[in-house]
């Protein structure tokens, strides 16, 4: 029987199910249509200031998750990291998430906890008892005047759609606290790669049996030359786009230089339209523990994802949704090839689900081969 794999994609998910497959006896031959490894979460160091960059934008490793936490930390050192987001909105700078800091100098007030919650409840839509939207979660929840500071225009230059027109999961994700916590993030392990996310990468993929192929792009029709092929790259390209592209949104970076700290802060958000772009980015803030004399800073523009751009965010409407379920129809029915990640399987991934959801796709892998079971096109139903 071949013991050989073809993993399509050398980021995160491709990198650790070639590390699981390696180890356990597989030849892997890993194919990256890029000249480098790690995807999107890939870093280096910038020529003229020395900083790390994420180049395609900021990614903090943020999970609650134990096996993903202790998977990354077996390849890479690890230093403490919180994200610490402020935002503009009319000239004024606050903090993100909205917390009993940013109510209290939005609304010129000094409540306590308890104040400000019963505050925000007297201001809030009690009219929306079953929020759909984006809009309808924001105003029942926070009300009018906090909804249209932080989030109305922002959506938009996000998404390049109206508020009205998302789903009201998307609001769910952005918690409102009544205490002066500004961690970005809520969970137990937060932190970045000390030498950035190519370095964990590449350490990921040092393992015997393992050969990167970089600028190669795999084509289906030599799927019949390996035992199995896993495909982390867009879902609608393998099948040659039959029922149509999936859309994404996309991001622009404005790059730019400086001497010194240009904005004293990593993420700065742009919520008002007195600013084309969503945030600036300066990449030294999110290596605190080095010390630079010059700064990089990357503007973020978001828009429409088009044939030749690199993607970013899946669009799941309920256009996309039925676009999708044709293409996991057709992807059940094609043998010994599994699809997964962000773009396989056409779902916002952050970077610990994308490892856990690899590891169980290895361990599915393994135990289908054992019992000579076939492995599903999906380990993780992306419908579900």
């Amino acid at each position: 029987m071949k013991k050989n794999i073809a993993i399509v994609g050398a980021g995160f998910s491709g990198a650790v199910i070639a590390n699981q497959l390696a180890q356990a006896g597989y030849t892997v031959d890993v194919f990256e249509s890029r000249p480098h490894i790690a995807g999107n979460c890939h870093s280096e160091r910038d020529p003229e200031t020395n900083v790390m960059v994420h180049v395609y934008g900021p990614h903090i490793f943020h999970t609650d998750n134990e096996r993903a936490w202790e998977f990354v930390n077996r390849y890479a050192e690890f230093k403490p990291y919180v994200n610490r987001v402020k935002a503009i909105t009319g000239g004024r700078v606050f903090t993100l998430p909205i917390n009993l800091l940013t109510i209290n100098n939005f609304f010129g007030k000094t409540f306590r906890p308890a104040e400000a919650q019963a505050f925000l409840e007297s201001v809030a839509d009690k009219s929306i008892e079953n929020p759909q939207t984006f809009e309808e979660q924001a105003l029942r929840f926070v009300g009018r005047e906090l909804y249209e500071a932080f989030f109305k225009t922002y959506t938009i230059k996000q998404w390049g759609l109206e508020p009205s027109q998302l789903p009201a999961s998307i609001l769910k994700r952005l918690p409102v606290r009544f205490n002066y916590d500004d961690n970005y993030f809520n969970h137990k392990y937060q932190g970045m790669p000390a030498n950035g996310y190519t370095e964990l990468v590449e350490n990921v993929l040092k393992v015997p049996g393992i050969t990167v192929h970089l600028n190669t792009r795999f084509d289906p029709a030599d799927k019949g030359n390996y035992e199995h092929v896993f495909y982390s790259g867009p879902i609608d390209a393998w099948f040659k786009h039959a029922e149509g592209r999936l859309p994404y949104r996309t991001l622009d970076f404005e790059v730019f230089r400086d001497k010194g700290d240009y904005q004293g802060n990593a993420v700065v958000n742009y919520c008002d339209d007195a600013e084309p772009y969503t945030r600036i980015t300066e990449h030294k803030h999110f290596s605190p523990w080095e010390k630079h004399d010059g700064t990089i800073m990357y503007k973020e523009y978001s828009r429409q994802c088009e044939e030749n751009d690199t993607p970013y965010y899946p669009i799941r409407q309920a256009r996309e949704k039925a676009q999708l379920e044709k293409y996991v129809n057709l992807a059940k029915d094609e043998p010994n090839v599994t699809f997964v990640g962000r773009l396989g399987t056409y779902r916002y991934l952050d970077m610990d689900v994308t490892i856990n959801e690899a590891l169980i796709t290895s361990d599915k892998f393994l135990e289908a081969a054992k019992s000579g079971a076939r492995m599903p096109a999906f380990a993780i139903d992306p419908l579900a």
